[in-house]
């Protein structure tokens, strides 16, 4: 999805792994869509259990309302199966700031959660938790 003011996103899924790509800003408008897209495809992962690799490039940090919004994705994502997330975050300024806002909302949430510098790695340590 494409929302210039808002960030933009692509979801794809690759067996049981959802690869996401987002660049912000994160605001409420981005999650919203980003809630509905996740719910679409979130019911085609009822086969086990299930893993987010997040891939998020730039600057883009999320608004009050988008972190509120992200913690009610992750507890949909998480009560339909799926069982970790890793998070890569690329070219960002504020990638310190950003860790934080996700590992706040991934610790509030009880979901393994890691932090890592490429897609490499993290599809390793997502495919060791859910194999």
């Amino acid at each position: 999805m494409q929302y210039p003011a808002h960030g933009s996103y692509s979801i794809e899924q690759q067996n049981n792994i959802l690869l996401i790509d987002a660049q912000g800003p994160f605001n409420d408008v981005f999650l919203e869509q980003y809630h509905q897209d996740i719910e679409l495809i979130t019911k085609k992962m009822n086969d086990g259990p299930w893993a987010s690799l997040v891939s998020f490039k730039g600057n883009g940090v999320f608004t009050p309302d988008a972190e509120e919004k992200l913690i009610e994705t992750t507890h949909y994502r998480e009560k339909n199966g799926m069982v970790a997330v890793a998070a890569v975050i690329l070219n960002s300024a504020y990638a310190d700031i950003l860790q934080m806002q996700l590992q706040r909302i991934y610790q509030g949430c009880n979901i393994k959660f890691n932090f890592f510098s490429d897609t490499k790695n993290a599809q390793k340590w997502l495919n060791s938790l859910i194999n």
